[in-house]
């Protein structure tokens, strides 16, 4: 029974140094990016059955085309967030993308798996959901369409996500606003390189 008491112990403790850690990296913030995520419309809540659901309605510097071909650019998909990973595998059949990403992150000791199946959208946008690997669900959608002149993308972005894992979704949810929010900031960054060539 001591043996049982110390690993909780110890979990709880994880837990409790992890919440410190986002917590305490939450209020570093770089400059003018809460005001970039204000615009985006961002909300981030948990699910009363579990996981977590995130929307948004970021504004993009580029042409839908611009956009899809960066969210459509599977093999370099790390390359749009802050967070470690790589592409384990990378099938494209029929025009369905199976993708095999393994994600090191901070609240997560390790590295853990995610499958997933993405395909384009007729109108614009991209439709990606869990096929396998270390996560209950998983669910995001992007919804793309000219804004301004044309020359700008408005999207609706939605994501729904549950991890196998200890670490509450209060927890969980707190570190995805953030991931999102650089997200959202690496694509525009991107997008605006992508539309001056």
């Amino acid at each position: 029974m001591r043996l049982l008491d110390k690993r909780a112990t110890a979990s709880q403790g994880l837990v409790l140094l992890l919440a410190v850690h986002v917590l305490l990296s939450a209020v570093v913030l770089e400059p003018g990016a809460l005001a970039a995520a204000d615009t985006d419309g961002l909300a981030v809540k948990t699910e009363p059955g579990g996981g977590i659901r995130a929307t948004a309605h970021p504004l993009f510097p580029a042409r839908p085309e611009v956009i899809q071909a960066l969210l459509a650019d599977y093999s370099h998909w790390p390359d749009l967030f802050e967070v470690r990973m790589r592409v384990a595998e990378l099938t494209i059949r029929e025009g369905v993308a199976t993708i095999d990403l393994r994600i090191e992150h901070p609240l997560m000791p390790g590295e853990h798996r995610l499958v997933t199946e993405s395909r384009s959208l007729p109108n614009g946008g991209l439709v990606t959901d869990l096929k396998g690997g270390d996560f209950k669900r998983y669910h995001r959608e992007w919804m793309l369409e000219p804004a301004g002149a044309g020359n700008q993308t408005r999207a609706a972005f939605e994501l729904v996500i549950e991890i196998e894992s200890m670490v509450p979704d209060w927890l969980v949810a707190i570190a995805m606003r953030q991931e999102l929010e650089a997200h959202f900031r690496i694509v525009k960054q991107k997008a605006l390189e992508q539309s001056k060539r």
